[in-house]
């Protein structure tokens, strides 16, 4: 038997298409229904890759009981958040005010009409957690919704004003000034909070934060303050040491259930792998520690292998569980290494942590490892008379045969979905690896799949009217685009551009800010989450905070930035530094939950140089000056390429000249120049 979900596309929605629970996709059949019937909904959000929604799933929508209570009583309403970012935003806010906190499964209770009024997280089949049982809470709000309508409806309708003044654009209706005092405070609360122990921000469970520590590394490059340092760097090495980083095959799982960073929610995340790459590329360019860029050639290498489509679009996510246990294809026994390493596991579990005892608590059979470095390959070198090299070539070796032995393994399910926003963190990440010498032949290969993953956005993911769409999977792309995915996208073909410097990347560009100012803009200040032609829900919502990844207001404020430093035009400068002005309070008290915007507001504040160049991308003289240009790590820069007497899309190189045939650069501000120079040397003074 299957229900409705069984027409879906989503991974997330035909893993409940066989469940008895009469599901529907959100839409209209299903709201008519409740309608009609004068029902209650209940809608439960979740996503493929979600531990705890595999396990509600087992637990309650697969049994029979269960099934026929929820059907009897209510109208069934399943929703992958990942599709549908609009009604997880608008649902989670209202359990969030209904219980203080929120998460995934996501079980909310609605009036026909789509108004919250009850709601929370899992529930377990019997009382336990401190929670009650998932039927108890499905015989009461039926019996609410009989015998107490009244009081249900006017709860729902206080529910929905508060997230329409939560909605709200927060600050003063005029514009205040930008100021760098905001910054250097951001900067003082994200220390109070810093864990200096173990690295971080926060407890357990403890969420890697890039956008924080590329506002950080942003302040160090022009502070050199000893103090931002040490926070970059310890929380970078502490997550690519503990069991966050996959050791093996690269890449990062969600989160930390501890606040150490040994027990990772197994789950791996496109999103946050593309934001980690960058922003430990970024540590390497401002910091020259090797270390940093090896995590991120290994995790752009895991996505290659991994979660890459034949037609250049990246999947979403790989769950935590394998044969139905979370961690079971990462985590090791002592008899393990040992049989596979021979003498070698001596020295691999020494460094990797590797026991009789295991370190996995969680895991079903006693004895499993978490691969995390415990120990130094150095010491470990001394206390067993090798030289570093030597142990480390054995390392390498112990690691890659381990790999191979682990890809023997039944591997965790894939979501392979694909999603605009998250495909242009991606496109980004790789597009910036792509310029970087000292990544050598990978670095070709990068453009490459940038390349690729760039035309495929704007092949399968653009309509013919020059709108993007939300998800594509098997040929099939649907659903309207969402603010952040046309910023992150914009974002993506920003980078490729300057790594490329062929137009059509900023052409594009372009067209999908345009279009974002056309249809997302909220008169009242900033922009709506949907488009003003999107399907009308109980409130529009607009989110200005960040979370695992930018927020929408926060990315659409850096690319138009970086748009107006292209172009010099008013209507992508203005629309930005308003939202930057009215938010600064908000930036200063909670910085690491608004650190995409401190991003954007260093940019501004740093009257960014447009560098236009004049000559032939692949010349000798050219690649001179852009290896100047792209020296270390310079996140205040645009960068232009044209070839001379050639007419460019791009008005920074609008009327430029190359000086007596030679490659010549034009470092500006506000599209004010310093005079042209030839030379890579003269270039480099004049950047410093």
């Amino acid at each position: 038997m299957s229900n409705r979900l069984i027409n879906e596309t989503s991974p997330y929605l035909l893993q409940h298409a066989h469940n008895p629970v009469e599901w529907y996709p959100w839409g209209e059949e299903a709201l008519s229904k409740a309608k009609a019937e004068d029902k209650p909904i209940f809608l439960s959000i979740g996503y493929a890759a979600c531990h705890w929604c595999h396990v509600m799933e087992r637990e309650s929508f697969e049994d029979e009981v269960t099934a026929r209570l929820l059907n009897d009583r209510f109208v069934c309403i399943k929703v992958d958040r990942e599709e549908r970012p609009d009604l997880d935003s608008i649902y989670m806010n209202a359990v969030v005010a209904l219980t203080g906190s929120g998460g995934w499964p996501m079980s909310v209770f609605l009036s026909p009409d789509g108004k919250p009024f009850y709601g929370g997280t899992y529930f377990p089949p019997a009382p336990r957690y401190g929670m009650p049982a998932f039927r108890e809470v499905l015989k009461a709000v039926g019996d609410a919704w009989q015998t107490r309508r009244d009081e249900v409806l006017k709860n729902g309708e206080s529910l929905i004003g508060h997230l329409r003044q939560s909605a709200e654009f927060v600050g003063e209706a005029e514009s205040n000034s930008l100021s760098p005092d905001t910054l250097n405070k951001a900067v003082l609360n994200i220390e109070r909070s810093f864990d200096r122990i173990n690295g971080g921000w926060g407890a357990a469970p403890k969420f890697p934060q890039p956008m924080t520590i590329e506002f950080l590394l942003r302040r160090y490059v022009q502070t050199q303050d000893a103090e931002i340092r040490s926070m970059i760097d310890q929380t970078l090495r502490a997550m690519a040491h503990g069991g966050l980083y996959d050791q093996l095959g690269g890449g990062f799982h969600r989160y930390s259930t501890d606040a150490h960073w040994l027990v990772p929610h197994f789950e791996k995340m496109l999103y946050d792998n593309s934001q980690l790459a960058r922003v430990y590329l970024h540590a390497w360019q401002a910091l020259g520690d090797p270390f940093y860029r090896r995590i991120a050639i290994e995790t752009l290498d895991y996505v290659v292998r991994e979660m890459m489509h034949l037609d250049g679009g990246f999947y979403s996510t790989q769950d935590a569980d394998s044969e139905g246990v979370e961690g079971k294809y990462f985590t090791w026994t002592i008899d393990e290494t040992r049989s596979i390493l021979g003498d070698d596991a001596i020295l691999f579990n020494a460094v990797y942590g590797v026991s009789k005892d295991g370190n996995f608590k969680e895991a079903q059979s006693r004895g499993q490892n978490i691969l995390n470095r415990v120990q130094s390959p150095e010491a470990v070198a001394a206390a067993n008379k090798l030289s570093p090299d030597d142990l480390y070539k054995k390392l390498n070796e112990a690691r890659c045969t381990l790999f191979g032995e682990r890809d023997r393994r039944v591997k965790p399910n894939r979501d392979e979905k694909i999603l605009s926003a998250w495909n242009g963190l991606m496109l980004a990440a790789f597009a910036e690896a792509a310029r970087d010498p000292h990544l050598g032949d990978r670095a070709v290969v990068y453009q490459l799949v940038a390349e690729r993953n760039a035309e495929f956005l704007l092949r399968a993911m653009r309509t013919s009217h020059g709108r993007l769409l939300r998800s594509w999977k098997e040929g099939q792309a649907k659903l309207n685009g969402y603010l952040e995915d046309y910023a992150c996208v914009i974002e993506g073909l920003l980078a490729l551009y300057e790594t490329t410097f062929e137009a059509r990347w900023f052409v594009a560009a372009r067209e999908l800010a345009d279009t974002m100012l056309a249809h997302f803009v909220d008169a009242s200040g900033g922009f709506f989450d949907t488009s003003d032609d999107h399907e009308a829900l109980v409130t529009r919502p607009k989110d200005l905070q960040d979370n695992a990844v930018p927020s929408g207001n926060a990315m659409a404020a850096t690319v138009l930035l970086r748009l107006g430093a292209f172009t010099g035009e008013d209507v992508y400068f203005k629309q930005s530094e308003l939202m930057l002005g009215r938010l600064q309070p908000v930036l200063i008290q909670a910085p690491t939950a608004f650190a995409q915007w401190l991003c954007a507001l260093d940019f501004s504040l740093s009257q960014p140089r447009e560098i236009a160049i004049i000559g032939d991308p692949q010349s000798t003289d050219v690649r001179a000056l852009l290896k100047v240009v792209f020296a270390g790590y310079r996140p205040n820069q645009v960068v232009a390429v044209a070839l001379a007497d050639r007419s460019s899309p791009v008005p920074l190189l609008a009327d430029r000249t190359a000086m007596d045939g030679e490659a010549t650069a034009y470092v500006c501000r506000h599209l004010a120049c310093q005079q042209p120079v030839t030379d890579a040397a003269v270039l480099a003074r004049q950047l410093s």
